[in-house]
């Protein structure tokens, strides 16, 4: 990758994909937005989440959604692939969940804001649906 916006990016283009199996916020990577001026959306559609119950066991499967307005920075998606597949082995409450994963996307990103929203299946007939906004300061 010879682009200047793509320098830094380490896991596009490589022959091998390392999936973590612990909770790994490190692996989240991130690309120079071409257009801060523009406050536009960016959502992100991730329908194959999974985490543990801490208290069963039990896989939770849910559907994420993550919607932001960027100013400096974009996420690179393999990475944000890796980075919720590293809660895979974790347990986690699905509301615990969605707020890491909301603060860490803003710790990386500084956003306009940004948004996560989990639709856990249902188990014992409730589905939970938690969802977090962080606002930021715009540039």
């Amino acid at each position: 990758m010879s682009d200047s916006n793509t320098a830094g990016l380490t896991l596009l283009g490589g022959s091998q994909t390392e999936y973590p199996h612990e909770y790994a916020p490190h692996v989240l990577e991130r690309f120079a937005n071409r257009y801060p001026q523009h406050a536009y959306l960016v959502e992100l559609d991730c329908p194959e989440f999974t985490c543990l119950c801490p208290v069963t066991g039990q896989p939770d499967l849910a559907r994420i959604t993550i919607r932001y307005s960027p100013c400096g920075w974009l996420v690179e998606s393999k990475s944000l692939k890796l980075y919720l597949f590293s809660f895979r082995n974790q347990g986690s409450f699905s509301e615990d969940s969605i707020n890491r994963i909301a603060a860490d996307l803003f710790a990386l990103l500084h956003p306009r804001w940004l948004e996560v929203r989990g639709d856990f299946a249902p188990r014992g007939g409730i589905a939970i649906k938690p969802s977090v906004r962080l606002d930021g300061a715009p540039e």
